[in-house]
């Protein structure tokens, strides 16, 4: 066989980086695919929770409600727990803060298997939480993921001591530093009240990046499958105000 003959054929059977990447995107989606036709082929456990974007919202809200007004219903976790056993089908995530004065499953009036739910300092999408969030849409079919941070939040307010003092606190602290400071910087910009408007504005952030996640979560978007929307929780009363949607 000549040289030329040899290199031909070994470029022919050598995969490209483009390549390689296209062949890895697709069986992960070949994978979710999968995953969603197996439990698509059964009953979901909790049927009341296939819902359409605004249903899912609407149901939210209307559980913030009677938490709100202290009539929050009695629910059937025994049940609940033998039904989720084998599965579950949340009709909503919610991307909280860690504090531990917010409790999403309370403050909707949940139950077991009702929301898919991430928590941390700060309430931002970081990797791990964007594909916690891919998971809980492409493989669970939740229509609605709702950002909610809120009042008086440490973690924005560190940030924006850190950033006013040019200090750096210790430990690991500093990634959530990094992840909240775009939104505390535009907020120091504006003036007033501060910690208010970070803290608004970390909640926009974070809806405008979980509605442009690619692959999955902007298609989902883009098709009328998911709602992106951002809250604020009021720590005095309970409530809920919506402030970004998508």
């Amino acid at each position: 066989m000549c040289e030329n003959c040899g290199s031909v054929r070994g470029a022919h059977i050598r995969p490209s980086r483009r390549s390689l990447i296209h062949f890895t995107v697709s069986a992960i989606g070949l994978a979710f695919a999968g995953t969603a036709f197996a439990k698509e082929a059964k009953a979901p456990p909790k049927p009341q929770n296939v819902l359409a974007p605004d249903a899912a919202l609407k149901r939210l809200m209307e559980g913030n409600a009677r938490y709100v007004e202290g009539v929050s219903r009695r629910h059937d976790f025994k049940h609940e727990r033998e039904a989720l056993a084998g599965g579950q089908n949340p009709f909503a995530a919610v991307l909280s803060c860690a504090d531990s004065r917010i409790a999403p499953e309370y403050a909707f009036d949940t139950g077991r298997g009702d929301l898919f739910v991430c928590r941390v300092a700060g309430n931002f999408a970081g990797t791990e939480t964007i594909a916690s969030m891919e998971y809980a849409v492409a493989v669970l079919g939740a229509p609605l993921i709702l950002v909610l941070g809120h009042d008086s939040c440490g973690a924005v307010d560190a940030t924006l001591k850190a950033i006013k003092d040019n200090t750096s606190p210790p430990g690991h602290i500093p990634s959530l530093i990094d992840a909240i400071a775009p939104a505390a910087k535009a907020a120091m910009q504006q003036g007033g009240d501060v910690l208010d408007k970070a803290t608004r504005q970390n909640v926009i952030d974070n809806v405008a990046k979980l509605k442009s996640a690619a692959p999955i979560l902007n298609a989902a978007v883009e098709q009328g499958k998911l709602k992106v929307m951002g809250g604020i929780y009021r720590l005095t009363t309970g409530t809920v105000d919506l402030i970004a949607q998508g």
